[in-house]
């Protein structure tokens, strides 16, 4: 009868298992974005690529780069390693659902003393020499009447998934970063080749001031303000190109090269940033690998309570020992060999200084930060999908409006010119104008290059078209392999 009500114990198990239940915490969703944008609103999933997001972009040197970067980048291949290691953890974890089973071989030759107390037995007190060949076996395995084992499982299956989720976001991090340190470099590139049309140009004018100042039809101080113009243009240069030089090295280094090694092509931006598509507030929500992380955590953190919890009740074991014992080794596999034993013994916390209890509220209050932890991620999302809506809806006016400053300056420059060829304006009004029109070329470029890298940054504040389905199977599972391995 006891070994009945042992084993309905173990098949009831299950159903005494404690733990608060999860529910995604909710977050405060806006229906819509703020920002009006002329976007059609799309999955992600849908519309970039699937793990290349960059090809939206339609570069082939971009593609190269993040191809390299996505197989040689250290930042990620640690963040690999770490999913691989919470991997292991959960099977570490998982192991607790199986029975332990140990085994053995001793071999001795011992003297028992003649004087040897012989506890009331009647034997004879002679010395006796004898040999003792064991194979013994040994068995453990915890109970998991309340559930402390199971949540630990769900515990270690939710922080796997927040890994991998996590390794997603790294993923995510330095493909943005390499493409908006890309967009610089062409930036860059275009603004120096402006910046260089304006030297030629400039130093075309001062050799013309020059020569007038030799014929006497131009003074000393129109050559001294041309010279500062060039100057000032060729100091901008340098500035421009060292710039130029550590854009260059950070794309080496987030490809997995030395900085010595990598030489990027001068090529200035071409083009206009695509149109992006958009998904509604809602669904950012799934597409977000930094929101799955958070969530993922709060699910482990929940899972905690219930281990907390269950170390609250008894901690119940179920024992066993036996094997083959033999005083001659010709006889270790005869049956009077055979010996076992097997127990069940329960352990109960009586008075402990409430430190359970303490690890419960521990644990019920770490739950609490990492649901504040999500929806603080999930508010910075919707913060930063709507930044770069707006920014791009700015930015796009903005370099409309410099388009036509451009071709004012130029105009300028030009009007400026015959009117100090005429003898109607000093020379200061043609510097002024160079000036104007070089700033304002200038100007044009970085617009562009702004609007490209607040493309990029709306794709990364979409998640990339990344979705959380993509985490939902990685687990731990029970499984007659695991149960039979060491």
């Amino acid at each position: 009868m006891r070994w009945r009500a042992a084993l309905l114990l173990l098949v009831c198990a299950p159903a005494f298992a404690k733990g608060p239940k999860y529910e995604k915490p909710s977050v405060a969703t806006p229906q819509n974005w703020q920002t009006p944008a002329p976007w059609e609103q799309a999955v992600p999933l849908d519309s970039l690529p699937k793990g290349a997001w960059w090809q939206f972009f339609g570069d082939a040197e971009l593609n190269q780069y993040e191809q390299r970067a996505m197989a040689n980048n250290q930042t990620l291949q640690a963040a690999i390693a770490r999913l691989s290691e919470a991997r292991a953890t959960a099977r570490v974890t998982a192991s607790g659902l199986y029975p332990e089973l140990d085994a053995g071989a001793r071999a001795t030759r011992e003297r028992l003393a003649g004087n040897r107390p012989t506890n009331g037995a009647i034997v004879a007190p002679i010395p006796v020499t004898q040999n003792e060949f064991t194979i013994p076996f040994t068995l453990n395995y915890e109970v998991d009447l309340f559930g402390r084992v199971r949540h630990d499982v769900e515990a270690a299956n939710a922080d796997l998934q927040a890994s991998a989720a996590d390794l997603e976001n790294v993923r995510l991090l330095v493909s943005s970063e390499l493409a908006g340190d890309y967009f610089q470099l062409r930036e860059l590139d275009s603004e120096i080749a402006v910046v260089r049309k304006a030297i030629l140009y400039q130093q075309q004018a001062l050799t013309l001031v020059e020569n007038q100042h030799t014929g006497g039809a131009a003074s000393g101080l129109d050559v001294a303000q041309q010279k500062v113009v060039l100057d000032s243009s060729v100091t901008q240069l340098a500035l421009l190109q060292q710039q130029r030089a550590q854009f260059q090295h950070a794309v080496a280094m987030l490809q997995g090269l030395p900085a010595a090694q990598f030489t990027a092509p001068v090529r200035g931006l071409e083009g206009q940033p695509p149109a992006l598509p958009l998904i509604v507030p809602s669904e950012l929500l799934q597409r977000r690998p930094d929101i799955a992380t958070a969530e993922r955590q709060t699910a482990a953190a929940n899972a905690r309570i219930g281990v907390a919890r269950a170390a609250l009740y008894p901690s119940i074991s179920l024992g066993g020992s036996g094997g083959l014992d033999s005083e001659a080794i010709s006889k270790l596999l005869n049956a009077p060999s055979f010996f076992w034993s097997l127990g069940l013994s329960a352990l109960e916390p009586v008075i402990a200084g409430g430190r359970n209890r303490a690890q419960l509220d521990y644990a019920k209050s770490v739950y609490q930060e990492t649901v504040a932890d999500y929806r603080e991620t999930a508010l910075t999302a919707f913060q930063q999908v709507e930044d770069a809506l707006s920014g791009l809806t700015t930015l796009a006016s903005a370099y409309e409006s410099q388009q036509r400053a451009v071709d004012d300056a130029d105009r300028s420059l030009q009007l400026a010119n015959a009117r100090y060829t005429g003898g109607l304006v000093t020379y200061l009004d043609v510097v002024t104008a160079e000036e104007q029109a070089l700033s304002n070329e200038r100007e044009e470029v970085q617009l562009l290059g702004q609007r490209m890298t607040t493309s990029v940054l709306l794709v990364k504040a979409l998640g990339g078209g990344w979705d959380s389905a993509s985490i939902a199977a990685i687990g731990v599972k029970p499984s007659v392999k695991q149960a039979v391995q060491q």
